[in-house]
């Protein structure tokens, strides 16, 4: 069988989908390498994975007091443009940083396919020379243009062609990097440079290559319009971890009363987290709800009534003993919440999650988004509430996790991989 690199990079969220297609594709008899960050190369190898490192680096500058003002968004406009503008210049020498040690990793694991993330721009100028496949792989449906919808993200306006049009400020905002990328292309690779925008993410060489989307068309149906190479395979779930462990005063409280509400924003950080963390409680106090807490709050909650931080507990195992989940709204979070058949509360940040809070009220599974510029506890306990009386959202929510757990976008992946790789061997 083959020798796959998969390259992912981000939160836990970005990491998720790929480690479980990466266990797809070793329990398929192939020899499957994951480059990721650092801090996620201990989980990776826990379930098996061979590891590559990559720099911690752009995870850091989200926690950053720059990367904080971008997040949450109360600073002034002059602040957020200076914030945004000291975040670019990192990004450009961080993106060199990424381009070296996916390198490093290519030439330790010597693939005959790449698969990668957009956050690993280096991937597809390594599948170039290297004369191997790249696959691209995506979370959310924000690389091939279509008209049925803009990126993910961006309001849906009634303006003609706007749909389209949309999708090119993502290759705007790979553009800007375009010069870190052809820097890495002529001083490691020796490759002559791209020119458009468009090719910092698909090159030339990687213009007709699979577009792979771990999503589901029971969540965005595939777009009539799209290209044959673009394919939506259903989610990439990580199957239950047979080491884990719930903790006992997690058991004693699910034990003790009536299902909770999950509150968690994931990787996303804020200036005052304790400020956060009793917004979130007295939301929950307000709407008549015990509540489970995410990584990060365990101080405040030590003194708070019905209420419980968690850390590091799988969202398949946590999600559908839930009444609700309340999140940020990030990709693997938002498919975590629709397949474990309860309502969510999204409270978006910033980027796609906007996109994945409109698609919840869309599908009937979620309460009014409370986004973070106007969180408060009084309108977080009244989504709150709505997600946890309101009997036609249950319903939707059960019926939508059936469909997708009739779905196995896993092996839809692994097969169109392995058609991939079948045309490379014939056209060689």
């Amino acid at each position: 069988m083959a020798r796959i690199l998969i390259m992912t990079y981000g939160t836990r969220g970005d990491i998720e989908p790929f480690l479980a297609l990466a266990l797809g594709l070793k329990d398929a008899g192939h020899d499957v390498t994951l480059a990721t960050a650092e801090q996620f190369g201990d989980w990776v190898s826990d379930f098996g994975i061979d590891y590559a490192p990559i720099t911690n680096a752009s995870l850091d500058v989200i926690h950053s007091e720059d990367g904080k003002t971008m997040l949450e968004g109360g600073a002034g406009l002059f602040a957020r443009i200076a914030a945004g503008a000291r975040l670019a210049r990192q990004s450009r020498a961080i993106n060199e940083q990424l381009c070296r040690d996916a390198w490093r990793a290519a030439e330790a694991t010597r693939p005959e396919l790449i698969l990668y993330h957009p956050k690993i721009m280096a991937a597809p100028h390594i599948a170039e020379k290297l004369a191997i496949p790249a696959i691209l792989a995506a979370l959310q449906p924000m690389l091939v243009p279509t008209a049925a919808f803009p990126v993910t993200g961006l309001p849906r306006l009634p303006v003609p062609g706007y749909n389209r049009f949309s999708y090119r400020f993502v290759n705007l905002s790979y553009g800007a990097l375009k010069g870190s990328v052809n820097r890495f292309r002529r001083e490691l690779l020796g490759l002559a440079p791209v020119r458009r925008a468009a090719e910092v993410l698909r090159p030339p060489s990687a213009r007709a290559s699979k577009v792979l989307h771990g999503l589901s068309p029971q969540v965005i149906p595939r777009p009539d319009d799209w290209p044959n190479y673009a394919i939506m395979s259903g989610y990439w779930p990580l199957p239950p971890d047979p080491a884990f462990t719930p903790p006992d005063e997690l058991l004693r409280f699910l034990d003790a009363g009536p299902p909770p509400v999950y509150v968690g924003f994931g990787s996303m950080v804020s200036k005052d987290p304790e400020a956060l963390a009793e917004l979130v409680v007295e939301a929950l106090r307000l709407a008549g709800v015990r509540g489970v807490l995410g990584a990060g709050w365990a101080g405040l909650a030590a003194d708070a009534d019905g209420v419980v931080a968690v850390r590091d507990i799988p969202y398949g195992w946590l999600f559908p003993q839930m009444a609700a989940v309340v999140h940020h709204g990030g990709a693997g979070t938002t498919a975590a919440g629709f397949r474990a058949g309860v309502p969510s509360v999204i409270c978006p940040f910033f980027g796609d999650q906007p996109g994945w809070a409109a698609a919840s009220v869309a599908l009937g599974v979620g309460a009014p988004p409370v986004p973070r510029k106007r969180l408060s506890a009084e309108r977080l306990a009244a989504s709150i509430r709505v997600a946890t009386s309101d009997q036609t959202l249950k319903r939707n929510a059960k019926r939508l996790a059936a469909a997708l757990d009739a779905e196995d976008g896993i092996a839809v992946a692994i097969a169109e991989i392995e058609d991939t790789l079948q045309q490379a061997a014939s056209a060689s």
